[in-house]
């Protein structure tokens, strides 16, 4: 069933599909093919699930865009203006084939396909139109990595949404509750302070705050103890927040807690004070890992300092090393590093931020110091 992510703007809608086939018509495709998921959302307004049964928006370049669609799924798209923008809606039932339908849309055989289409429809899509297959995703990032006013205003409701979150956390986070219990109430939490759900909640104590991508388990928290939470989801228009705060519960244990916590904070800071047009992508992960190498913590800063976010978590542009792409107004990105001492304890800051004309806006403003419960 299709996924309505908030107002339709036709007009935005309408451009995005006309960027959307003058880009691939640039790129030497001949028709872009996307399933649901969440470049179905950008271009027409909803999104949901892939199936066994084929849904798919073929934009062809000089042609008339179609959403082939199963009959039993048209209910879903109903709220979707497909008059006003141009989309052919085209159904189908057990026993027809939908793939034929998709080629019937195109006027050529060179085609990008979105990145997430399961294997199943694109072996059969590929067998009908024949020709050559490539992602989509290189064309649509494009796009998307670049939000306009809109889109920005979504990820700064989602930012102020989760703050709200993270400044109730000494409601939930509590020695002698288990990590799983914190979490469960965390995740109630993001619904009723503005999300649609919850999308992911980490809550890592002691040396599971050591790995990055811990999720909960029934470890009880322990006096003296570094949490790190990591918590998002989406709000009503489909963008996403994205927030992590680094805690203590009480005196810290570890004697070198605050003095590394300290090297963190600044590296953080440096990170987000060199957002600007121009600067590239691996520019700001360099002034972050910098700080952190030269005061010794170089092996202990595993991933990268961030990953772009919209109706994604994690989406075009990547903050990492190798990544040439100078910055833009309007890319919004997650700036996030981290120390994690194996066995020990880790912590980690994270905003979401945006390049704007000037320089930078932060979504996500809770204090960034050492938080002490």
């Amino acid at each position: 069933m299709a996924t309505i992510t908030g107002p339709i703007d036709v007009s935005a809608l309408r451009a995005r599909l006309d960027r959307a086939c003058a880009a691939a018509e640039q790129a030497g495709v001949d028709a872009l093919l996307i399933s649901p998921g969440s470049d179905l959302r950008y271009l027409i307004g909803a999104g949901g699930d892939s199936f066994e049964r084929l849904t798919c928006l073929a934009l062809p370049v000089g042609g008339t865009p179609r959403l082939v669609v199963p009959k039993l799924e048209q209910p879903g798209y109903a709220a979707i203006p497909t008059d006003e923008l141009g989309v052919e809606v085209v159904t189908w039932v057990d026993g027809e084939d939908p793939y034929a339908l998709v080629k019937a849309a195109l006027k050529g055989t060179r085609v990008a396909v979105a990145d997430m289409m399961p294997a199943l429809h694109t072996i059969k899509l590929g067998n009908a139109v024949g020709g050559e297959q490539s992602l989509a995703g290189p064309i649509l990032r494009e796009l998307r990595m670049r939000k306009d006013a809109a889109e920005i205003a979504a990820l700064r409701k989602a930012g102020a949404a989760i703050d709200r979150v993270h400044a109730r956390m000494g409601e939930f986070l509590r020695v002698g509750r288990t990590e799983r219990e914190v979490a469960e109430d965390i995740a109630a939490a993001i619904v009723e302070e503005g999300h649609t759900v919850a999308d992911f909640v980490i809550v890592g104590s002691g040396p599971n705050g050591a790995s990055p991508h811990h999720r909960d388990s029934d470890r009880v928290v322990e006096a003296g103890e570094v949490v790190v939470i990591d918590i998002g989801g989406p709000v009503a228009e489909g963008y996403n927040s994205d927030s992590t705060r680094t805690y203590v519960m009480g005196e810290p244990a570890h004697d070198d807690v605050r003095e590394t916590y300290a090297v963190l904070q600044a590296a953080q800071k440096a990170a987000v004070e060199a957002v600007r047009p121009g600067v590239t992508c691996e520019e700001i992960d360099a002034v972050a890992r910098k700080v952190i190498t030269d005061a010794g913590f170089g092996e202990y800063f595993v991933h990268r300092t961030g990953h772009g976010i919209g109706l994604d978590v994690h989406e075009e542009p990547y903050i990492v090393s190798g990544n040439s792409l100078p910055l833009e107004a309007g890319m919004a990105f997650s700036v996030e590093p981290g120390i994690y001492l194996p066995g020990r304890w880790g912590a980690r800051i994270e905003d979401i931020v945006v390049a704007t004309p000037d320089g930078v806006e932060s979504f996500n403003n809770r204090p960034h110091d050492l938080v002490v419960l």
